[in-house]
């Protein structure tokens, strides 16, 4: 039986899991493509962020798939009687549910390890990531009558379009030689930003250039094509971004304990134990979704509509956000997370609980209902054979 529920829940759990990933990704992917996109980023680097977001969202679609794939296994054997079926042969509907309950512990350790050891590396990969890719040379992010402005040079034009390539009337203050300065106007003007980051090559068409030496008149140089190459302001390394643990978000648990005992210098200490209480309560309720998601399935007879999942959903998203506002109560008022973030996380643990104990009849009918029958003691159909007297009729 454990190994049919178990063949029966895969499917619906890989398509809720892909379904809730790509809902979560989707409006934060078309933003990211469009950032790097503007800065002329590779799409390597575009994957590159793309593997560090998976975390994350997968913290938050993997309690979601769980109860949605359960519901869903629970509510279509309710609805053949398969459960009815089992019932009548004396297996209850915790016995049901144990396969699911103990897959929603193994859940529960994969989320502990997203929570406390993947996420902080990749939050902070990330943010490491999109820094280089938005600050990778000279790639100004040039609209249409706005100043896009270096160390020494400042350039803006009345019209520009595809994402900052391609310009008009073009307007340069260029005081790359300190001797002098260079005002360059031109009717046009072409952007090339190099990949290896190299210097970037601006073509100017139809324009006029006026150099001021201060100790000399100008003089004005008038032209059909020129092309003017603009070195990137500064080079970035390994050293340009940050240390990881800028914030307690970007700390592993043990790190949490440990600044907890010991300080962490810049951080907190009611950020972190907050972060910590915050991280194991999540984990904790992981498992009792099942439970929950097995309560609201059950079809009663005659009954045409079903709002378990949107109970489920309710109490799920509702749970979540009194975490995170208990979070926000031990971080800034210095409560107590016993009272703001594992009160919640028992009660949540209790209606579970009640809730599959009135699905199967409440306490009187677990404490008054007897032992199974073994099943030599079953018929085909379930119902306890009768004892006939042997020879004829």
């Amino acid at each position: 039986m454990d190994r049919y529920l178990l063949r029966q829940v895969v499917p619906p759990f890989s398509i809720a899991l892909g379904v809730v990933m790509i809902a979560l990704l989707l409006e934060r992917l078309l933003v990211l493509f469009d950032i790097l996109a503007a800065n002329g980023s590779s799409m390597k680097t575009f994957f590159g962020l793309l593997s560090d977001l998976i975390p994350h969202y997968l913290g938050l679609a993997l309690p979601a798939a769980m109860c949605v794939s359960v519901f869903s296994v629970i509510r279509r054997m309710s609805t053949n009687h398969e459960i009815d079926a089992l019932m009548a042969s004396g297996v209850s509907i915790f016995r049901i549910c144990q396969p699911f309950v103990l897959t929603g512990a193994v859940f529960g350790l994969l989320a502990f390890s997203l929570y406390g050891f993947i996420q902080p590396y990749a939050r902070y990969d990330y943010r490491a990531a999109f820094y280089f890719a938005s600050h990778a040379g000279w790639a100004p992010h040039l609209q249409s009558k706005m100043f896009a402005v270096s160390d020494n040079i400042v350039l803006t034009a009345e019209t520009v379009d595809h994402a900052g390539s391609r310009m008009w009337h073009v307007f340069i203050r260029d005081n790359t030689d300190k001797s002098h300065v260079r005002f360059i106007s031109a009717q046009k003007g072409y952007l090339y930003n190099p990949s290896d980051g190299s210097n970037i090559r601006l073509d100017l068409v139809d324009g006029t250039i006026i150099t001021d030496s201060l100790d000399k008149p100008p003089s004005i140089t008038g032209f059909s094509r020129t092309t003017q190459l603009i070195s990137p302001n500064h080079k970035l390394d390994d050293e340009a971004y940050r240390n990881r643990g800028e914030t307690e978000r970007e700390l592993t648990v043990p790190e949490l304990y440990e600044g907890i005992r010991h300080g962490y210098n810049g951080l907190s200490h009611s950020y972190m134990v907050a972060e910590l209480h915050f991280r194991l309560a999540r984990t904790v309720a992981i498992p009792f979704i099942p439970l929950l998601a097995c309560a609201l399935a059950g079809v009663r007879k005659r009954q045409r509509g079903n709002p378990g999942l949107a109970i489920a959903a309710i109490t799920l998203v509702g749970f979540d956000h009194t975490l995170q506002m208990g979070l926000s109560f031990v971080a800034n008022m210095h409560m107590s997370p016993l009272l703001v973030i594992w009160l919640p996380t028992a009660g949540f643990a209790t209606i579970c609980v009640g809730m599959l104990i009135r699905q199967a009849g409440g306490l009187r009918m677990l404490l008054t209902r007897g032992p199974a029958l073994p099943a030599r003691q079953l018929s085909a159909d379930g119902l306890p054979r009768r004892h006939v007297a042997e020879g004829p009729a």
